[in-house]
């Protein structure tokens, strides 16, 4: 994540920022500045080009502060946003703005890394076939499936609540649950089902994850009833990777989205003095001469604070292969 400072006072700012703590400035985000910018008393902001952009409809909502083009509008990130908590759901409302910025998070990702997101709406530039939507919904008054299917992402609101999460993410016996995880995983299988297609593609995205026409229910029973194979630290890097090649795509494409976002962050901050992700020939090269040695350090930092490890995943040389693949499907801007 870029590391912002206001315009007027320079002092540092970060995404979420809507007002400069040290000055006082209003601010809004503009994605095509990919920058903070300062807004008047009306929440307007002219940019270099003379158009005129306001603070999105939704920032009491959803605390949203992106740029939007017509006043009283929505921002091109709350338009993905197909669902929502109904007015009177007091606790889906209350979960909403953290699912809402981990999307926010998650598009400010894509942007950096070149891969342009379109909605599902054609009156707003969309594409009803292939463009992408998120159901955000609330689990209080119905049961709710994360997951993917024909460009529509559906969230939990629920894993919003860190008590909620925390208990889910122990009987699964998992290493790692967020709510910016599960939209990266999530985009994951989106990204499979819009980046590989032809068949130079399809072969080695089958030879490195399996063959993706197995019975997906049966083999979600399968890991349900038996747990991973023996020896799956060998190939895979999760548990749930190995559930179905599907899944195995997207929890490769989640980790590719870690790395090459801390990474950045690190690099931003002063913490790496290195090119930028887009740069490097391979992505091998990043998780093996800057990812590893940087996450044993912040693993080791946070154990220093009594904290769990930061990263705690070990990546074998088959899902460095895989990662190398799906990090290949982005032009990876410099």
């Amino acid at each position: 994540m870029k590391a912002f400072r206001c315009r007027v006072c320079d002092n540092a700012l970060h995404l979420e920022n809507t007002v400069c703590v040290s000055c006082g400035t209003a601010l809004g985000f503009s994605r095509s500045e990919r920058a903070l910018v300062p807004v008047d008393a009306t929440g307007q902001y002219v940019d270099a080009t003379g158009l005129v952009w306001h603070v999105c409809a939704n920032l009491n909502l959803s605390g949203c502060a992106w740029l939007a083009p017509l006043q009283g509008g929505q921002c091109s990130s709350c338009d993905l946003t197909r669902t929502r908590p109904s007015d009177d759901d007091v606790v889906g409302l209350q979960h909403f703005p953290a699912a809402e910025q981990a999307k926010r998070h998650l598009l400010v990702e894509l942007d950096t890394l070149g891969m342009k997101v379109v909605g599902k709406d054609p009156a707003r530039g969309g594409d009803p076939e292939n463009g992408l939507a998120f159901d955000l919904l609330s689990s209080v008054e119905e049961n709710v499936v994360i997951g993917h299917e024909n460009g529509v992402i559906t969230i939990d609101l629920a894993e919003s609540d860190d008590a909620h999460r925390e208990k889910v993410r122990a009987q699964l016996a998992e290493p790692y649950r967020t709510m910016l995880g599960h939209f990266r995983h999530e985009f994951g299988h989106y990204a499979e089902w819009q980046l590989v297609r032809g068949d130079e593609l399809m072969a080695r995205c089958r030879e490195l994850f399996g063959d993706e026409s197995v019975d997906y229910q049966a083999e979600l029973q399968r890991h349900y009833d038996e747990g991973p194979p023996p020896g799956w630290e060998e190939s895979y890097i999760s548990t749930y990777a190995t559930m179905h090649p599907f899944e195995d795509f997207a929890e490769t494409w989640a980790h590719f989205l870690h790395i090459a976002d801390t990474v950045e962050t690190a690099r931003e901050y002063g913490l790496l003095t290195i090119a930028a992700v887009g740069a490097f020939a391979q992505f091998r090269d990043v998780v093996t001469g800057v990812w590893v040695p940087l996450s044993i350090a912040l693993n080791q930092i946070n154990r220093s604070m009594g904290k769990d490890d930061v990263y705690p995943f070990v990546i074998a040389p088959p899902v460095l292969d895989k990662l190398d693949f799906v990090a290949g499907l982005l032009p990876l801007d410099g």
